[in-house]
C-alpha cells in the first residue's frame, strides 16, 4: 500500500495518505452529522452537526496515527527500521522493513498498538465523564463518548488472532515461541486470518439479507480485505523461507544502464542506448545516482516540452526510492517491493550504483532455488 501524497515526517518516519481514507473519512463526518448527531441531540443547525462531524474524524484518523506511531516506535526500539506509515480505507499500517528477530521483539511491535487504541479509549471515557459532570454541551459529550468506543472497538478488533491484524502477529509470536519456526508460524497466522476473514464475509452477507441495508455489507467488505491479505502474507512468508541466506547481489541486474540528469526527455526517449531493453533506469548527476526514471512517466511529457524539461524533472527522486546495500538479505527486501517500473530497488555499495532489482529478478532468483536446490521446495 503506498501512500498517494505524504502528510508530514514524525520523528523520521514518513507519514502518507492513500486517497481511500477519504471515502472512509466522507462516511464518518457525513454518518455523525447526519445520523448520530441530530438523532441523539436534535435541534441545532446543520453548520453544528457538520463542524462536529469533521471534528471526529479528523481526530479518530489522528488515534489511527498514533496506533501506528506507537508500532513504529517500539519497531525502532527493537532493531526493525521502519519505512513509512500509510493512513488508509481500513485504517493504518506501519511498514516496516525488516522482521523481529525473536518472539519477544514480535510480541512488543505487535501488541503496543491495540494497547495505545485501548489507553486512547479509556482517556476519552474519562473525559466525556468529565465533560458530562461539567455540564458541558451535551453533543461535545456525545462526540467525546463516539471517540472512545471507535477506540475501544478498533483495540478490540486489532486482538482478534489473526492476520494480518495485531492479534494475528501475537498469534505468530507465540507459534514462534512454541515451535521454534518463524515461517510455520506465519502459515498459522495467515491460515486463522483467512478463516476469520470468512467469517466476516459469511455474516456480512446473511445481514444484508436480512435487514437489505448496504451496512451490513462493511463486515464482508472488511473480510474480503483480511482474506486477501492474509493470502498475500503467507504466500510471502514461503517465498521468504525459500529466500532465506540469499543476499540481494545474488538476484540483482549488475551495472544497470543509467541516464544522465541533464538529458532532455526527447533525447531519452529516442536515444537507442535506452530503447527495448528496460522500462526503468537509475539517473545521475556527475556519476551519483540521484533518481530513477521510467520510460511511462517520460512519455507523459507533451512533446511540445519534450525538448526543453530533463529527466531529472520527470524522475523519482532517490529520497522516494528504495535503497539497499548489495549483502542485504533479498528476503527482507520482499516485503518493501512493489509492481511497477517506478518500483524499482537500488542497489547501492558506499554511495556507488552497483545494481537494481525489480519484481521479476526476485521471480527469476525463485525458480532458479526451485529447481537447482531440491531442499528448499518444500517452503512452496
Amino acid at each position: 500500500m503506498r501512500a498517494t501524497f505524504v502528510l508530514v515526517r514524525i520523528a523520521g518516519v514518513r507519514v502518507g495518505v492513500h486517497w481511500s481514507v477519504l471515502l472512509i473519512f466522507g462516511i464518518i463526518a457525513l454518518g455523525l452529522s447526519q445520523g448520530r448527531l441530530p438523532e441523539t441531540h436534535p435541534g441545532r443547525s446543520w453548520a453544528v452537526y457538520w463542524a462536529a462531524g469533521l471534528c471526529n474524524a479528523v481526530v479518530f484518523f489522528a488515534s489511527l496515527l498514533a496506533h501506528e506511531l506507537a508500532h513504529a516506535v517500539v519497531a525502532r526500539r527493537n532493531g526493525v527500521e521502519v519505512d513509512d506509515i500509510v493512513l488508509w480505507l481500513l485504517g493504518g499500517v506501519a511498514r516496516l522493513k525488516g522482521e523481529a528477530s525473536s518472539p519477544g521483539a514480535e510480541l512488543r511491535i505487535a501488541g503496543v498498538g491495540p494497547l495505545v487504541s485501548l489507553l486512547l479509549g479509556v482517556l476519552f471515557t474519562l473525559g466525556a465523564w468529565l465533560l458530562y459532570l461539567a455540564s458541558v454541551s451535551g453533543i461535545v459529550v456525545e462526540m467525546v463518548a463516539w471517540l472512545a468506543g471507535i477506540n475501544v472497538l478498533l483495540a478490540v478488533f486489532n486482538a482478534v488472532p489473526a492476520a494480518p491484524l495485531d492479534g494475528g502477529r501475537l498469534l505468530r509470536a507465540f507459534l514462534w515461541w512454541r515451535t521454534g519456526d518463524r515461517l510455520r508460524a506465519t502459515a498459522g497466522a495467515a491460515a486463522a486470518g483467512r478463516v476469520f476473514g470468512w467469517l466476516l464475509v459469511v455474516f456480512g452477507l446473511i445481514a444484508f439479507m436480512r435487514t437489505g441495508a448496504f451496512g451490513g455489507l462493511w463486515p464482508a467488505l472488511i473480510g474480503w480485505f483480511l482474506i486477501a491479505a492474509a493470502t498475500a502474507e503467507g504466500r510471502q512468508a514461503q517465498l521468504r523461507g525459500v529466500l532465506a541466506g540469499v543476499p540481494v547481489r545474488d538476484a540483482m541486474t549488475l551495472e544497470p544502464l543509467t541516464v544522465s540528469a541533464d538529458t532532455t526527455v526527447v533525447g531519452f526517449l529516442t536515444g537507442s542506448r535506452y530503447r527495448y531493453r528496460h522500462s526503468a533506469f537509475p539517473v545521475t548527476d556527475d556519476g551519483a545516482p540521484v533518481g530513477l526514471v521510467t520510460l511511462d512517466s517520460a512519455r507523459k511529457v507533451p512533446q511540445a516540452e519534450a525538448h526543453a524539461v530533463t529527466v531529472s524533472e520527470v524522475m523519482v527522486p532517490l529520497t522516494q526510492t528504495i535503497v539497499v546495500e548489495p549483502d542485504a538479505p533479498l528476503a527482507d527486501l520482499l516485503p518493501r517491493m512493489e509492481p511497477g517500473a517506478e518500483h524499482r530497488v537500488l542497489v547501492m555499495d558506499h554511495g556507488r550504483l552497483v545494481g537494481i532489482v525489480s519484481l521479476s529478478d526476485v521471480s527469476r532468483t525463485v525458480t532458479w532455488l526451485m529447481n537447482t536446490a531440491p531442499g528448499r521446495r518444500g517452503g512452496l
